[in-house]
């Protein structure tokens, strides 16, 4: 792991210094025996997106408003990894999950270009409206009989 964090799919390949990353460790649940018990393997990572000097406020906006699920009501986004046994492979894979995160929530779309139906779509919408308004004019009574 360098020191740093990068996003390069992210538009203009964003990059966080590792040292705004907090790292905190505590034992983790799940299978293990003994070994689960006495080590501390889950990793829990701590962002502080609304102090972090290395986003712009408009990065700021989005990460606040894309990952608000993810971020605590101090501006602190917190993500959790246990899946492994191992305290290094947790730290990797925390690391790994806050750059995708991160790289989805600040990446911007695509405008969506406006596209018109084609004359023979039309044409079928029609016709079926045709279809479906003589099914319907053949379900009234007729008069006087």
């Amino acid at each position: 792991m360098g020191s740093e964090v990068r996003m390069p799919n992210s538009g203009e390949g964003y990059i966080v210094p590792l040292e705004e990353l907090t790292f905190r460790f505590s034992r983790s649940g799940g299978p293990g025996g003994q070994h689960v018990n006495r080590s501390a393997t889950q990793v829990e990572l701590l962002f502080d997106v609304a102090h972090s000097p290395s986003l712009t406020e408009e990065q700021r906006a989005l990460v606040m408003q894309r990952l608000r699920g993810y971020i605590d009501a101090d501006g602190v986004l917190h993500l959790v990894s246990s899946s492994t046994r191992s305290q290094l492979r947790n730290r990797e894979e925390v690391v790994r999950r806050f750059a995708q995160m991160m790289e989805r929530a600040l990446r911007v779309p695509r405008p969506r270009r406006p596209t018109r139906p084609t004359a023979a779509a039309r044409a079928r919408r029609l016709e079926q409206k045709r279809r479906r308004a003589e099914i319907k004019r053949l379900r009234i009574r007729p008069n006087g009989e």
